[in-house]
């Protein structure tokens, strides 16, 4: 099936026609109100591709709001020039850059990550989803603070021996200036026996962003991304959390399912349905939430 015919059909269903309505101009969180969920795409959903090819598919997906992995599609060597057309593309497609990432800051190198910052600030970007260690936190804190910039520290579970869980990382940022905090990734969370509900809850005023995807538990002990609706984590509870805490970042889709329920490989356009599917599953939820 193509992509085109792919989309076709998911907007004829009633699970496109929610998440058209899901995302229409005023989706947002009216001044003084209860927040509601905004809803993006992290752009390493797409895998290694132009910045054209990521913005065509993040149109296709009806999103609004996008962070962008800059191995990927914008690389930190980029010229001011390169950097100034990228946000010219950004923004002509109407995608609103919420943040850039996940970004390695694990070396104490003053100009590497001086460049790292110059490279947000250039782009527009107001926030880096970062990896970094303990022993860097005082020098990214200090140019957070310089730049203006808010630094969300993205937990990686089991494998991350720096920052496996949120608590991990609330601990490390405790005390720290405000710019720092976390961006908490539900599937990573839940892999260590987290509640990601719960860590949402405990981090507060700390939870600077929010990484949504889903995973199920395979018979041989193993998690594996299944598309939003699909596996264990409880989304559902998870925003809800995020909407009755005020919280006012951003909730992108991070899609990392490789592969079917019967073991084949998916294609790309196979992954694009399921993102379709996984953002209809969560706009769903959002206009629930909403309405209740």
């Amino acid at each position: 099936m193509s992509l085109t015919s792919s989309r076709r059909t998911f907007l004829g269903s009633g699970l496109g026609s929610a998440a058209l309505l899901a995302v229409q101009p005023g989706y947002g969180s009216p001044a003084g109100k209860r927040s509601e969920v905004h809803l993006g795409i992290c752009s390493y959903s797409f895998g290694r591709c132009k910045l054209s090819e990521a913005i065509q598919s993040a149109k296709a997906l009806n999103a609004r709001y996008i962070n962008i992995k800059p191995e990927f599609q914008i690389p930190y060597t980029s010229t001011a020039a390169e950097l100034a057309e990228a946000k010219k593309m950004l923004d002509d497609a109407g995608l609103q850059l919420v943040g850039t990432g996940t970004a390695y800051l694990q070396k104490n190198d003053e100009a590497e990550i001086r460049r790292c910052f110059e490279y947000n600030r250039a782009l527009g970007s107001s926030l880096i989803v970062n990896g970094p260690t303990r022993e860097t936190l005082p020098l990214i804190e200090k140019f957070a603070k310089e730049f203006n910039i808010k630094i969300a520290i993205h937990n990686h579970g089991t494998e991350d021996k720096h920052f496996p869980t949120p608590q991990s990382v609330l601990s490390a940022i405790k005390g720290m200036d405000p710019h720092i905090g976390l961006c908490i990734d539900i599937g990573h969370t839940l892999r260590t026996g987290t509640d990601p509900a719960a860590a949402a809850k405990e981090a507060g005023a700390r939870l600077l962003d929010v990484h949504l995807k889903d995973i199920r538990k395979a018979p041989d002990g193993k998690w594996v991304g299944r598309d939003c609706g699909e596996g264990e984590v409880p989304l559902t509870a998870v925003l809800r959390q995020l909407e009755g805490m005020g919280f006012n970042g951003h909730c992108n889709l991070e899609y990392e399912v490789r592969f079917a329920p019967d073991g084949h490989e998916l294609t790309a356009g196979e992954k694009m349905v399921g993102m379709q599917k996984s953002l209809a599953y969560l706009r769903g939820i959002a206009a629930g939430l909403k309405a209740a």
